[in-house]
């Protein structure tokens, strides 16, 4: 027996707002990893800041080109 339309729906948000939580959490530890160089204070340093924005914008563009080539789009 097949699964009812809205349940459908359902499994795909789940599994969308899964993948979205992957990135983030492995965007979260690559970036922090890389520009975190020494215990976090209140706030990060003005190097810290654009190592940590170039790196997310680099990994989601990163995720982006690997999805479209996987999705068979170039």
């Amino acid at each position: 027996m097949d699964a009812s339309p809205d349940l459908q729906r359902l499994l795909e948000q789940e599994k969308e707002r899964m993948m979205v939580n992957e990135i983030v959490s492995k965007l979260t530890s690559e970036c922090w990893d890389k520009c975190i160089t020494g215990a976090p204070g209140s706030k990060f340093s003005s190097g810290e800041t654009t190592c940590i924005t170039n790196c997310a914008l680099r990994f989601l563009d990163m995720s982006q080109l690997i999805a479209r080539k996987l999705g068979g789009s170039q």
